[in-house]
Order: structure tokens, then C-alpha cells, then sequence
């Protein structure tokens, strides 16, 4: 069961959706402006120094916390459904992962739907793996890559992607809720509506429309559950049963066991999309904990 702390942001979060129904939409603009994915937004610690970089022409930031290891990279994809999400609503979050295993965190930006649909957003985050390996030389086996929600898609399609071009692939991989269907076809979109406080269906279908732009749905580095994910690195998927994407970490973690891939799957009784997001709840330091202790163990 959720703690205390949790069901206080649960209510807030339920109450906000309710607000939110039969109202005009806003502006991608406003909506960008107002993005809290787990209720409030919590800002980078002051001991965390943050960089601008170009990485490989994409806007990107270092975070380095104190006693970071420059030669250990944790590459964080953030989420939003392709349309919304930045440094600021994700940039604690990343802080925070980076800390246990003394990572550098490297946070792109890469460009946003429906200004920049697919596939902008894979060919960003790929253009920072290449910047990373080639221009920074950073080995990788000593890079980790973590993503929430379609930062967690990107992820994989970042995997399949460089495996079938012939590179090498990170150490380990950390998928938060990841959305690595846009067909919407899990069943967890129908049976868990009446769970997840943060997003509804037409809501998904909308971000996935907006993003794709006409392109197919299963194509694999839109939708990496449809690609072959064999020979991917360890992975660790967390996502909580009161979400609408629980199907697609479920699914996903089957057909990577399937495949030879070394998967686990953690899965929050009770607990929202991205929960790790919830600073301050005991589900969100359990789960920072246990990705630190992931990290730790495979990244060199």
C-alpha cells in the first residue's frame, strides 16, 4: 500500500485531473510551462553545478554532484510523451540517480513534438551517444542510461539502434514506466483508468498522434516493443500498477527475458507513473536506492 506521504500526492494529483476535465485545452505552450508530472516540481540541489554543452549539436547539461567521477556517465532521458518535460522537471530526478553510484549525469534536450515529430527525437539522443563515445571518449562500459516514461522508449530505441549499427551499448540500462508502445494495445489502458491519476487515454493516444506524425506506430525506434531486443545490456524496469503504461513494462521485461536479455522487473503496488519522481514519499527513496545499488554493480 501506498505511505501517507505518497497518498497525499496521490489526492493532489487526483484532484488536479478532476480540475482539469471538461476544461479547455491549453496551449502546448502553457502546458509546457505549467509541467509538474508528479504534483510539484522540485528544483536541482545547490551542491549539484550545472553545464551547458552542445553534445553533438544537441542542447544538453552536465550535472555534476561533489566527488563525481568523470569517467562514469549517466545519460538521463527524460520523459513526457515526446511533447513536454525538460531540466526542469526532470533535472532532481537525474541529480539524484547520478549520486549513488558517483556518476557525471549528461541531460539532453532533445527536441520536442509536435514542432519536431518523429524521428527528431531518436536521432538527438543518438547524436549525443555518438558525441559521447567519439568526441568526449568515454568507454561504454562505463556509461549508464536511464529514462522515465518516453525518455524510457528513447532508451531502447537508443539500444536497438546502436546495436544494429554494430556499436557497443551501454553497461546497464534503468527504464522508469517507459512508453515503448504508442499502438496503445496494452490492457492496462482499459483496466487501470480508473487507477492512474496523471494521464487517460485519450490523452496518450493524442501525445503518441502528435509525435508520430503519420509514421507507423510499430516501427521499432518509435515503438521498441516491436524490435528484436536481443543482445541488450542489463536492465532494470520499475513501474507502479496505477499507471496506464504498467502493460508496457510488463510486456516489454517478457519479450527482453525472452530474448536472453538479463531484465528485472520491480513493480509499486499502488504507485503512479514515474513515482520515483514523488521526492520526499519512502517509494522514491526505496527506488533511488535500489537503481543505485543496479548502477553500482555493472557500471565500471
Amino acid at each position: 500500500m501506498p505511505s501517507p506521504a505518497m497518498d497525499d500526492l496521490l489526492e493532489l494529483l487526483h484532484d488536479r485531473q478532476r480540475a482539469a476535465a471538461g476544461q479547455p485545452a491549453e496551449t502546448v505552450a502553457e502546458t509546457r510551462a505549467g509541467f509538474a508530472p508528479a504534483g510539484l516540481v522540485h528544483p536541482i540541489p545547490d551542491d549539484v553545478r550545472v553545464t551547458a554543452v552542445a553534445a553533438g549539436g544537441v542542447e544538453a547539461h552536465w550535472l555534476d554532484a561533489p566527488g563525481v567521477d568523470a569517467g562514469r556517465v549517466l545519460v538521463f532521458l527524460h520523459g513526457g510523451g515526446f511533447q513536454l518535460g525538460s531540466l526542469a522537471s526532470d533535472g532532481e530526478l537525474a541529480a539524484r540517480l547520478g549520486r549513488p553510484g558517483r556518476m557525471r549525469v549528461l541531460f539532453p534536450e532533445y527536441r520536442l513534438a509536435p514542432e519536431h515529430p518523429f524521428p527528431a527525437a531518436i536521432d538527438d539522443v543518438l547524436a549525443v551517444w555518438r558525441w559521447l563515445r567519439d568526441e568526449q571518449g568515454v568507454d561504454a562500459d562505463s556509461i549508464a542510461v536511464v529514462g522515465d516514461s518516453a525518455g524510457g522508449g528513447l532508451t531502447v530505441a537508443l539500444l536497438v539502434a546502436t546495436r544494429d549499427a554494430g556499436g557497443e551499448l551501454p553497461a546497464a540500462v534503468v527504464l522508469m514506466s517507459p512508453t515503448v508502445d504508442l499502438t496503445s494495445s496494452g490492457s492496462s489502458m482499459t483496466d487501470r483508468v480508473d487507477q492512474d491519476p496523471i494521464s487517460t487515454p485519450d490523452l496518450l493516444r493524442q501525445l503518441a498522434s502528435d509525435y508520430l506524425a503519420g509514421a507507423d506506430p510499430t516501427t521499432p525506434l518509435a515503438s521498441p516493443l516491436f524490435a528484436s531486443l536481443a543482445g541488450l545490456p542489463p536492465m532494470l524496469v520499475q513501474v507502479g500498477t496505477a499507471d496506464l503504461l504498467f502493460s508496457d513494462a510488463e510486456r516489454l521485461t517478457k519479450a527482453a527475458a525472452a530474448a536472453g536479455v538479463d531484465v528485472r522487473l520491480e513493480v509499486g503496488e499502488g504507485l503512479p507513473h514515474v513515482y520515483q519522481l514523488m521526492l520526499g514519499t519512502p517509494e522514491a527513496a526505496d527506488a533511488t536506492e535500489r537503481i543505485g545499488e543496479f548502477l553500482r554493480e555493472r557500471v565500471r
